[in-house]
């Protein structure tokens, strides 16, 4: 079944709208691409005007700013320590934007966002 993202049949004060309006390409919707550490796997998929988009699905590398040395590092990851955006995600080590996760050189918070830019991106804690 496909996930559609459009306006509600429904008004806010619970009428109806008078609508015709069918399922179109355009209002497809996605299911979230949960990143987890392993391997790195990259898929892409089409996106609006024939452009591409790639996600993440697993990486065990990341690249890390280290703010001191002024300095881009590629370091590997080791687990999900705090995940804003879900508890859960911590204990299923899903990586997602704002999440803290440890490396060999410490904590780095994650900046990019792996489910739709097909990069791990982090800034050390």
């Amino acid at each position: 079944m496909a996930l559609l993202q459009k306006r509600a049949r429904r008004k806010a004060s619970g009428g109806r709208y008078k609508s015709n309006l069918t399922k179109r390409l355009n209002n497809l919707g996605n299911l979230p691409r949960h990143t987890k550490i392993g391997e790195k796997v990259v898929r892409d998929i089409r996106i609006m005007g024939g452009h591409k988009k790639e996600y993440l699905l697993s990486d065990n590398i990341i690249n890390v700013y280290d703010k001191k040395e002024k300095k881009y590092k590629k370091v590997k990851l080791l687990t999900v320590v705090k995940n804003p955006a879900n508890r859960h995600f911590i204990r299923r080590n899903i990586i997602t934007k704002g999440a803290i996760v440890k490396t060999e050189i410490g904590d780095v918070k994650i900046t990019s966002r792996p489910g739709q830019e097909g990069s791990l991106n982090g800034v050390l804690v």
